[in-house]
């Protein structure tokens, strides 16, 4: 094994019988393997593994655990499979298979020529396997992993004799914010070795790299760094994402490689204070000569980015599905939600649990997620378990896991556990205060020592997570009645932020408009431009006991009833019985004077705009990149009103 195409110098016997020499002996003989391959075998024969056991078992997980793990890699394959096929293309024919692996040497996608494709699966070189070294002993994903660098195993190099037919290149890909994301690796026969492979796997793990990174950070600010100035812009450029405070938050591997910048120091210090590079001495889109503590002698070109809005009418979508900007600034027209954002983004980025309070439907899932995704660990796995949707018997497994035979019905090869699962990432438990007392104290260990022991075993498993918890539920009443543990109280609470109810939100006509676009758009309809304001100023006066996701779903419904000519939403598109309830509530709370004023819908569009600020108004403007028709339109007011409306603005900034 090397850092360069496999050389012939050593014959597969004479590699066959170093093997066999270091079974016997104990120690390889010298002069005779590559020093990093014999550290390799070492690590193998270590592990247990016999390499002329043709009988053991290859380890494989579920069709089940394999989509789970696809969709927890679900950005990375999405940005993988499009390299893979440039390369699958450039090689067809020519028996090969290209193969991608998680950091855990879980195989998850693979694109290959048939005859070569029914070879590899005689040793399970397909999706679902795993091929780590400990599990497979020395081979190109599992040692890349190892070693975390490319190398090329080679036919007799592999540490199992019945891997000797392949001969394998392999790169490790990581993310922007230097962490081992999984390996790129193209495996063929022996036989047909050619070292090309090796610089065409290290360059498409890069190409993914890349990907990975403008897809994380394109509403940051990219300084982008190359040793020419016709280089800026082409392959092989460095990348450094910056905050609007001028602080690295990413970097890809060139850059990592000329300014020493690992995962240590990525999101650590300013540019400045790490490389020696003055960025706000750059103009945006200039090349300049710039001067880095490495001494080394580089160009750059610094490109500014507009940060959309998102509106976090978001918080209407539960479940797994949902899917969140991770790069753009997740703000809201309602300022305790805002607020609550900020609080929390700025304890988890110093590993505090936060604790999400609030009533069934606020959104909590989707408020971890977007935690999630606008912190560091946003490209590692997110981890959702409802405490109060597994049944007691099955929540201890499903968190902590367990070994194979643990129980009756335990699969044979067991379960990592969820725990396990968010290590490197979030692990989110919600309603946690249904979490029963026995499992409480065992949460309580993980969180203390960092460490998990599986149902059934006695190995450790150290664990690294940030953890977000959620509840609806009083946890001080629930600890004074006995059922939650203090203790382990203070280690969720290390900032508690609540969601307001939807009644209580400051934003309600706002998210009604947004959510209506989002639905729009996931039944691929023309939008709704507007909303009868009668039914409007019904539904801001109603209660909404299952909050957004109960306004979610009555919007579905309704834009479902709608004509597919339809561009306005009114009464009749209401389920009977919700629009009897929006009358009722409406009747019961408005006077006749009211009532009045809502038939009139110039007068309601007023009302509208007087609960809109000002900030929100020029937040939509922003997020529409300046086209007041849109802007309008996502206001549910027209493109006159929203005219007067500015111009009263600048009339009372030209007074103040």
């Amino acid at each position: 094994m090397t850092s360069r195409p496999a050389s012939s110098s050593t014959s597969a016997t004479e590699l066959q019988e170093a093997r066999r020499w270091m079974l016997e002996h104990g120690r390889i003989p010298a002069g005779l393997v590559d020093e990093s391959l014999g550290r390799s075998w070492e690590r193998s024969r270590h592990a247990g593994l016999s390499p002329i056991d043709l009988l053991s078992d290859q380890p494989l997980c579920s069709d089940a655990d394999l989509r789970q793990a696809q969709e927890r890699q679900r950005e990375f394959l999405a940005h993988a499979r499009p390299v893979m096929e440039f390369v699958f293309d450039q090689m067809r024919g020519s028996g090969n298979l290209v193969v991608l692996a998680d950091a855990r040497g879980l195989l998850l996608h693979s694109l290959g020529d048939t005859d070569f494709v029914n070879r590899a699966d005689r040793v399970a070189l397909r999706p679902g396997a795993l091929w780590h070294e400990a599990d497979r002993g020395t081979n190109a994903i599992g040692t890349a992993l190892a070693d975390q660098r490319p190398v090329v195993i080679h036919g007799a190099e592999h540490y199992l004799e019945r891997n000797s037919f392949l001969t394998c290149a392999a790169a490790p890909v990581r993310s922007s914010a230097g962490q081992l994301q999984g390996v790129l690796d193209i495996s063929g026969d022996h036989r047909a070795h050619h070292p090309h492979t090796f610089a065409l796997v290290r360059s498409a793990a890069r190409m993914i790299e890349d990907r990975l990174f403008h897809a994380r950070h394109s509403r940051d600010q990219i300084l982008r760094l190359h040793h020419l100035p016709e280089g800026l812009g082409a392959v092989g450029e460095g990348l450094i994402a910056l905050s609007d405070d001028g602080w690295v938050v990413g970097a890809n591997a060139m850059a990592q490689q000329w300014l020493d910048l690992d995962e240590r120091r990525i999101g650590s210090g300013t540019l400045a204070q790490l490389t020696g590079i003055q960025g706000r001495m750059l103009p945006p889109g200039k090349v300049m000569r710039v001067s880095a503590h490495s001494n080394a002698a580089l160009f750059g070109r610094l490109e500014a980015r507009q940060r959309p809005v998102i509106n976090l009418s978001l918080l209407g979508r539960t479940g797994t599905s949902t899917d969140i900007d991770p790069t753009a600034p997740l703000t809201s027209q309602d300022p305790r939600v805002e607020e609550a954002l900020r609080r929390a983004r700025r304890v988890q980025a110093q590993g505090i649990a936060v604790l999400i309070q609030g009533e069934s439907g606020t959104g909590k899932e989707v408020f971890a997620r977007a935690l999630h995704a606008a912190g560091e660990r946003a490209d590692q796995a997110f981890v959702a378990v409802n405490c109060a949707a597994l049944p007691e018997t099955l929540i201890e497994a499903e968190l902590f896991g367990y070994v194979g035979g643990a129980f009756t019905g335990a699969r044979r090869e067991g379960s990592p556990g969820r725990i396990r699962e968010a290590h490197g990432g979030t692990l989110f438990l919600d309603e946690i205060g249904d979490m029963p007392l026995a499992l409480q104290a065992r949460l309580l260990r993980v969180l203390q020592d960092k460490v998990v022991f599986p149902l059934g075993g006695s190995k450790p498993h150290a664990v690294d997570f940030v953890l977000v918890c959620a509840t609806h539920r009083h946890l001080r009443d629930a600890i004074a009645a006995g059922n939650f543990r203090e203790d382990l109280f203070y280690r969720l609470n290390g900032l508690t932020v609540t969601l307001p109810a939807l009644r209580e939100r400051q934003d309600f006509d706002a998210l009604v408009h947004q959510l209506l676009s989002d639905v729009c758009a996931d039944m691929k309809r023309a939008p709704v431009d507007t909303v009868h304001p009668g039914l409007l100023a019904a539904m801001g006066r109603y209660r909404w006991p299952g909050n957004l996701r109960q306004l979610h779903g009555l919007l579905r419904t309704a834009c479902a009833l709608l004509e597919q000519d339809e561009r306005a939403l009114d009464w009749h598109h209401l389920p009977e019985d919700t629009m009897a309830e929006l009358q009722s509530a409406s009747s019961s709370t408005s006077s006749s004077s009211e009532t009045q004023s809502v038939s009139n819908a110039a007068s309601t569009e007023v009302a509208t705009l007087r609960k809109l600020s000002e900030q929100a108004i020029l937040q939509v403007i922003q997020a529409t990149d300046g086209n007041l028709s849109e802007a309008a339109r996502k206001l549910g007011i027209s493109r006159n009103t929203l005219y007067r409306r500015l111009r009263q603005s600048e009339q009372k900034i030209s007074k103040d």
